[in-house]
């Protein structure tokens, strides 16, 4: 071979190579995933364009930095932002100001020359229960005098830090600012404008604010801050990234740092059908480095973790333990208050237990976040251990990689953490799974983790493959890489305990919706990857819900919505019911395990319950009333012909257990009843070219998703023509970024466009619903990760993020699968 050749050869091998690593875009990147609490993610397509986040956005940073020579690379995330606090806001500290609630505020309320001598005086922040300490309102207005005093006024960016619950209007200095409608759900940084910045002066200001309550919770409190310039991380260089890889456990980033390669690979073993390693409360950082240019290079990499993975707010203290145990260097932190189940709703994260970072052969110390990175950089910078109590804290860790040719050198960090109690169920709190084994301690799952780490990544390797093996041979290359995005993210919605009454529990949070525990019509349309992969899982999302009803704290002849809200699953806290969706959704979840496990045995354990619940659905499933279905967020509907398959399938369904349990008689009744519902559904639902949306309302029409089951569980219920009929009429309505949920709506659910897709006759059309499912996921500029409520028209989320429900999206491996004969022993 000439050279020439070489260099064409080369050439194509790197692009083929680039080719191979440039295929993942990812609205947001998994790094860290565990559980709904334990959970980190990359909100950029480079590593070290963004600070890494919880799934709720708040800021958990991860920094990373690579030092070849004397010179340094920022290659994972970015410095949090530092402000100073020019007024305080709650969450840092209580202020006293002057407030009046309800009636009409007097005009020139927020004027500083008003005089509110009248108005009460009380501490900040306002609302209901989530504002302790503060001052309760739970009204419908409130407005707000804060005053304070600057001695200069700011020259730097002034943010103001607003948390409001409903719609908020600030002034400054009597002239308006920022207005904001809806709740924002957690205190944001909002820049002012360079017109409201100059209304600031020295001496005394006001900030005057007034919130409207439109209805559920009630919160407003805000504040000022300067931002403070960072110059350590402009003088640090950007490591290049040349490549990202997203697999079903792992996600693998690839720089250039001059004259050194290094690979980053973060890897959560999540393995749905090994328990012990599912439950393990430890991820990995891999780094591994070689020099490209054929020298050695003196190599050194840190590793930074904010202490911010153990806290709700920023601004709680917490106190960080260093020590070695089992080869292993350990930093733990956590909260000083330790408030052990204390905090339940949505945008919360967890402020009790301990976050560990761990490594072998490596230096560990404790930083402010003002001076972490510089403690690496800077010549001066302190690297102590003795720094134990503070907030906004940094646990660093160096490892001296010593000289670097050719051959990869490679370290790995472990990151950890023990929550101690996971959930209350039913007054009971209950431990994490990997917490049940005797003598069970996190220094032990520390250093088991260290010592299976070969075989853990081997493991994870296996199922990345099977993973999108699986879903390319029942999809296609667009459809498989849509169930790797899913992968981590449906399962890390979860969290696996053990009920008192010793069965299994793999309870959900209903993430960005309303933090519900264990939603039923959660799970439904979570449920395609767990019937696969490990159907003692999808009985863990169904048992608390069989326990609710069975143990007769829920009384209702219908299933119950949810146990709660996270993580306290007491019992529904959800104001309405859905009687029609939840139980045709626990029936045919039901009927969905015996399916896989080719067993009715499950069935039998629930059947007195199943029974009860199906014939309600015999009474009123056929033509609903107007109640809510899992679309709630499009409000009630009565006459739902997509809810009225729900109840037939479920019928159907039902039959069909019984004659896997011998009960002939009763699968005759059942299975008469459900044939006849379905003719009769199929003549009341026809529209002519596609059936309704509604059976009052033929000029409507909407997804048919739920008769996908009928297909799946084989109950033949429906002819091919219906099928065939939905599928040719979807294909005229779809817009760029896939399928409307229904007539009254732009919007869609992704999930269900995957399980309408699943109904095709033919990979032309399977295909065709599909890929604009993927062409969203890959271009939506909404960067959170994976949202299942979008807009067709231009791909930006419309609500709910992180859910665990995009585990539907494996429904075509499912159908694939059942379709498949039964092996004949």
């Amino acid at each position: 071979m000439n050279n020439l050749s070489k260099k064409l050869l080369t050439l194509l091998l790197t692009f083929c190579c680039f080719q191979l690593w440039a295929q993942d875009k990812l609205p947001s990147y998994p790094l860290i995933t565990h559980n709904t609490y334990f959970s980190i993610w990359s909100n950029s397509d480079k590593l070290n364009e963004s600070v890494t986040t919880h799934w709720t956005g708040k800021e958990q940073s991860l920094i990373g930095i690579i030092k070849v020579d004397d010179k340094f690379y920022r290659f994972m995330g970015q410095s949090s932002k530092q402000y100073n606090t020019i007024v305080a806001a709650g969450d840092e500290r209580s202020e006293r100001v002057k407030y009046q609630m309800e009636g009409t505020a007097a005009t020139n309320w927020e004027k500083p020359s008003f005089n509110d001598q009248d108005w009460k005086t009380g501490l900040t922040p306002f609302g209901d229960d989530r504002s302790k300490p503060g001052t309760e309102w739970r009204g419908k207005d409130i407005w707000i005098r804060k005053k304070f005093n600057l001695s200069q006024v700011p020259t730097g960016r002034v943010m103001l830090k607003l948390f409001h619950d409903d719609g908020a209007e600030i002034y400054l200095n009597g002239q308006s600012i920022i207005k904001k409608l809806g709740a924002n759900g957690d205190y944001e940084m909002i820049e002012l404008s360079d017109d409201a910045k100059s209304k600031l002066i020295t001496g005394e200001n006001l900030l005057a604010i007034h919130c409207n309550n439109t209805g559920g919770g009630t919160w407003i409190d805000a504040g000022l801050s300067e931002e403070v310039v960072n110059t350590t991380d402009s003088e640090i260089k950007l490591a290049k990234q040349t490549g990202v890889k997203v697999t079903a456990t792992q996600t693998t980033y690839q720089f250039k740092c001059a004259d050194v390669d290094l690979d980053v690979t973060f890897t959560s073993p999540l393995i749905l059908n090994n328990l012990a390693m599912l439950s393990s409360p430890v991820s990995y950082i891999t780094y591994n480095a070689k020099a490209n240019d054929g020298k050695k290079h003196s190599v050194s990499i840190y590793q930074g973790v904010s202490t911010n993975v153990a806290v709700d707010q920023p601004n709680q203290e917490v106190n960080v333990t260093a020590y070695a145990k089992n080869g292993l260097q350990i930093l733990k932190a956590g909260t000083v208050e330790q408030p052990v189940l204390q905090k339940k709703g949505d945008n919360v994260r967890i402020d009790w237990g301990y976050m560990y970072v761990a490594a072998n052969g490596a230096k560990q110390y404790t930083a402010t976040e003002d001076n972490a990175i510089n403690s690496f950089y800077g010549s001066t910078g302190q690297q102590s251990a003795a720094l134990t109590t503070g907030k906004k804290l940094v646990l660093n860790t160096i490892f001296n990689l010593g000289s670097v040719g050719s051959n990869v050198v490679s370290k790995y960090t472990l990151l950890g953490y023990d929550d101690i109690y996971s959930v209350q169920y039913f007054k009971v709190n209950l431990k994490p799974w990997w917490r049940n084994q005797p003598g069970a301690t996190m220094d032990g799952a520390l250093a088991k983790a260290a010592n299976n780490y070969a075989a853990t990544i081997a493991l994870c390797n296996k199922t990345d493959v099977q993973i999108y093996n699986d879903a390319n041979k029942a999809g296609g290359k667009e459809y498989a890489k849509l169930c790797v995005m899913a992968y981590r993210q449906s399962i890390s919605a979860h969290q696996l305990v053990k009920s008192p009454q010793g069965d299994l529990l793999f309870l959900s949070k209903e993430n960005f919706s309303n933090g519900s525990i264990n939603t039923v019509d959660v799970t439904y349309p979570s449920a395609p990857l767990y019937l696969l992969y490990n159907p003692d899982l999808m009985k863990g999302m169904l048992n608390g819900i069989f326990y609710y009803s069975e143990s007769g704290k829920w009384k209702k002849p219908f299933a119950a919505h949810d146990l709660g809200t996270y993580p306290l699953a007491n019992g529904q806290t959800y104001g309405e019911d859905m009687p029609v969706e939840e139980s045709g959704n626990m029936i045919i979840l039901t009927a969905a395990i015996t399916a896989a496990e080719k067993n009715p045995a499950y069935a039998k354990k629930h059947w007195k319950t199943l029974t009860v619940w199906t014939n309600y659905l015999a009474q009123a499933g056929f033509d609903p009333g107007n109640q809510l279905c899992t679309d709630d967020f499009a409000g009630h509907l009565a006459h739902n012909i997509n809810l009225s398959v729900k109840a037939i399938v479920a019928i159907g369904a039902y039959a069909k257990m019984a004659g896997m349990l011998g009960e002939k008689a009763t699968e005759a009744k059942y299975n008469k009843l459900a044939k006849e519902l379905a003719v009769k559904w199929v003549e009341k639902a026809d529209a002519g070219d596609h059936y309704a949306l509604v059976f009052d309302n033929k000029n409507t029409w909407s997804q048919k998703y739920n008769m996908v089951w009928d297909k799946v569980l084989k109950l033949n219920l429906f002819p091919q023509s219906v099928y065939n009929k939905e599928i040719k009429y979807y294909l005229t309505k779809q817009n760029e970024y896939g399928l409307p949920l229904d007539s009254r709506k732009t919007y869609t659910k992704s999930d269900w466009i995957l399980w309408t897709a699943a109904m095709a006759a033919n990979q032309a059309d399977f295909k065709a619903l599909v890929d604009p499912v993927y062409k969203f996921a890959t271009e939506t500029p909404s960067r959170v990760p994976l949202s299942d409520w979008h807009e067709t028209t231009d791909g930006k989320m419309v609500g709910f993020q992180a859910r665990s429900v995009v585990g539907g999206y494996f429904m075509k491996v499912l159908a694939v699968k059942a379709a498949k004969p039964a092996i004949k022993k």
